[in-house]
């Protein structure tokens, strides 16, 4: 009898290791202010709790387990419980958002990283996802052209897939780092990033979430004609990073002069002073990006 509990007990912890789990984090105070107020919710300090997940997240670790953390929103979590009939005052209920998070939220796998690491790329991983819907969204709500009958959005994603082609092609070797920024409505700015890094062949690696926001935000800014711009920075093997940029102009990409460029990188944002140049940096005129007129007809 006591060895077949033994044997039950290994094969519990070999499966153990099998099963991938999901730590729905609250990454901020106020967050984590808004869950205390749910009995079951049994910490009282938000950096105690953040040791206690990061000593989980080790043990996981050591014992072979893989680990997903998700963002967990106390708002979210009170209309998931309220959509689903389930007492918000529950571990269950909050396993069972934590579970319906993994298949659908902002995630971010735990290798090894310090919770300090973990945080920011799991909040940039929410935004991303937050971004792609918002676009999404408004490029399918674009409607049809009236004199071609054309989806607006659907040509405007097209475009801005074949622009973007268009810009990695003509970019010197080296790995790139592209920034696309539209003035979105009522005012907020829209901003995605996207990193090019090159092979030792000189295959170009691109992340296939990253590139498919990058391209809705930059769709987005051409089909609604808003102000915004793309600006791309090269780091070849050797010599100076060259910095490229474009103003969204129509229905296309104008390129920026040199000087142009210069000053959109070396003035502050918010208060419009000057920032010193970067050393060892070239600010460039693009390549031409070719013939970038449409078809006849296409006027979107």
């Amino acid at each position: 009898m006591a060895h077949t509990d033994q044997t039950d007990h290994t094969m519990r912890r070999v499966l153990r290791r099998e099963i991938a789990g999901t730590i729905g984090l609250l990454t901020d105070e106020h967050d984590f202010r808004a869950m205390r107020r749910y009995r079951s919710f049994t910490f009282h300090d938000h950096a105690a709790y953040l040791r206690q997940v990061e000593a989980i997240l080790r043990t996981r670790a050591a014992q072979g387990t893989h680990t997903t953390i998700a963002l967990f929103d106390p708002e979210e979590y009170a209309d998931f419980c309220t959509a689903a009939g389930l007492e918000p005052d529950a571990s269950a209920s909050r396993a069972r958002f934590t579970a319906e998070l993994a298949a659908h939220g902002p995630t971010v796998p735990y290798e090894g990283q310090s919770l300090t690491d973990l945080l920011p790329a799991l909040v940039d991983e929410a935004v991303r996802q937050a971004t792609w819907e918002y676009t999404s969204t408004l490029l399918a709500t674009l409607g049809s052209c009236a004199t071609c009958g054309e989806d607006l959005g659907r040509a405007a994603f097209t475009r801005a897939h074949r622009l973007l082609h268009r810009v990695l092609e003509s970019a010197p070797p080296g790995n790139r780092h592209l920034v696309c920024s539209v003035k979105g409505h009522p005012a907020e700015t829209l901003l995605a990033v996207l990193l090019v890094e090159e092979e030792s062949d000189g295959t170009p690696h691109i992340d296939e979430a990253e590139a498919l926001e990058f391209t809705s935000v930059l769709a987005l800014g051409l089909a609604t004609h808003s102000p915004g711009g793309l600006v791309m920075r090269i780091s070849p093997p050797n010599g100076p990073d060259r910095i490229h940029g474009w103003r969204l102009r129509g229905y296309g990409l104008e390129p920026l002069t040199a000087a142009e460029v210069f000053d959109a990188y070396c003035t502050d944002v918010e208060s419009g002073d000057l920032i010193s140049p970067e050393s060892n940096v070239d600010y460039c005129a693009p390549p031409d990006l070719g013939d970038d007129r449409l078809p006849p007809g296409h006027h979107h």
